[in-house]
Order: structure tokens, then sequence, then C-alpha cells
């Protein structure tokens, strides 16, 4: 009986990361689906500056400021976190750049080039590379940008997935450090600052539209506290590898909210690039 109930209860827990992340993946996108919606009024990278100014505020409310600071901080965690903090609002700042240019699924799909490769450098057996290939397979289908096309916007894009594979593995970091909604602020408190510089790009624009302000609440509440919440708790049940890989659903989420929201109806070839997405997500499961 103790045998078999060890093996019964990994299986009734298989799929939780998986819906967890799904779960992420609705709140960043509702997040950057509101933001898009609003490049009209305000530069795109001073929008991803209020949403890490946003991310601030709310974690560190539901941190606990006085806790938060009182807090025995070793050099090793706030240099992760710091690290965190900066690869995220950088990855923020370029992906805002570049979907004001590129639809938001094309976009997304782009950038798991960074997941890709860290996923690429950690896969050690044969069935994590075929799962991995039929990922890339997928997401390469789904890009279907040309460059020529918008060169400056797939630029942008790139930057973002070279910050998005630091933000994955420092990010393990700081979820592993057991430092919780703690670490997390502590991050975003660094984002914050560092990011400063393309805050002030529209200052003006904010100024004379200070709802922008409560709507960065909202954007950094969906986008970065709840998502990269999540996250952290993912990060703390699986490997770095496995939630890379878990990132390739992103772009399929993505290309519905661009769908739904923005009319970028998706072609056939989108859901064959999906399905493959799927599909190295479950051989990996097995």
């Amino acid at each position: 009986m103790t045998r078999i109930s060890r093996q019964d209860a990994p299986r009734n827990r298989s799929f939780e990361p998986e819906l967890l992340f799904l779960l992420s993946a609705v709140a960043l996108n509702s997040g950057n689906a509101i933001a898009k919606a609003h490049f009209d009024t305000t530069n795109p990278a001073t929008l991803a500056w209020l949403r890490m100014f946003g991310a601030m505020v709310v974690a560190a409310c539901i941190a606990g400021p006085r806790r938060m600071w009182r807090r025995e901080w070793s050099r090793d965690s706030l240099r992760s976190a710091a690290i965190f903090g900066l690869s995220t609002g950088l990855t923020s700042t370029f992906f805002y750049l570049a979907i004001d240019r590129l639809p938001l699924g094309k976009g997304v799909a782009i950038e798991f080039i960074g997941p890709i490769t860290v996923a690429a450098i950690l896969t050690r057996s044969r069935r994590n590379a075929a799962a991995l290939v039929l990922a890339i397979a997928g997401v390469a289908i789904l890009s279907g940008v040309e460059i020529g096309d918008e060169p400056l916007g797939v630029l942008f894009i790139l930057l973002a997935a070279a910050s998005w594979a630091v933000h994955i593995v420092s990010g393990a970091k700081v979820a592993r450090g057991h430092s919780g909604i703690d670490g997390l602020a502590m991050a975003f408190v660094f984002g914050t600052m560092f990011t400063i510089p393309f805050g002030v790009a529209d200052a003006d624009a904010v100024a004379s539209h200070l709802w922008l302000v409560p709507l960065g609440l909202l954007v950094g509440t969906l986008s970065s506290v709840t998502s990269y919440g999540i996250d952290q708790r993912i990060l703390r049940k699986v490997t770095v590898r496995h939630y890379s890989v878990l990132l390739a659903m992103l772009p399929i989420v993505s290309s519905i909210f661009g769908y739904v929201v923005f009319d970028q109806t998706p072609s056939g070839w989108d859901f064959v690039g999906g399905a493959l997405i799927i599909g190295g997500i479950a051989m990996q499961e097995r």
C-alpha cells in the first residue's frame, strides 16, 4: 500500500506547475494587453516603468515595509534581487517597445529565444532534447515575422529575450532563497530605481494624464506581482530547465489575447505551432 501511494502522489501533482503557469500567463497577458491599449497616450518605455513602480508599491504593501526593511539581507540575496529586478525592468521595457511595432503573440514567440537558450543549456536527456526541439519548432512557426518588415521591433524583442534569459536564472535564485514576497518586493525596488531613465522618457504625458499612475498599479499587479509571484512558486517546485520549457505556452496565450483584444487573427500555421509546443510540454511531463 505504501509503495502504491508513493507512486500515485506525484501523479496527482504532476500538472500543478502547468496549471499554475496558465494562471500566470493569463495574468501577465492581461496586464500586457491593458498596457498596449494605452501606447498612444504615453511612451511604451514610460508605461513599462509605471508597471514596475506599481508592482513595487503593491508588493511592498503585501510584504509590509517594516518587515521587509528589517529583514536581514545577505550580500548574495541582495545581489540576486538586484539582478532579478534589473532584468525584469529591462525585459518589460524592451518588450513594450517591441509590441508597439509587432503583434503581441508574434512578439512573445520571438522573445522565447531567451527561455529556449536557458533550456538548451540545461538539457541533459534525449527526451528533454526532443521536447525542446518540438517547442522550438512551434515557436519558430508562431513567430512568423520578417526582420525586414520591422527591424527596430525585432531588435527590441531580441534585447527583451536576452533580458528574459537573465530574468529566469536570477528569478530562480530569488525563489529558492526562501525570501517569499519580501524578495520579490526588494527586486521590484531595484528594478524601479534602475529603470528610472526609461520612466522619464515621457514624463509630460504622465503629468497630463495622472490616471496613468493607477493604470500602472493595475498593470504591475497583474503582469508583475501576480504573474511573477506565481512563477516564484513554480520555480520552487520544478527545475529551471522545466520552467523554461513551460514558458513555451506563453506565445499561445499571447496569440489568444492578440486575437480577442486586438483582432490579430492567427493563421493555420499558428495552430500547428501551438500544437507542437503543447506536444513538447507533454513529452517532457512523461
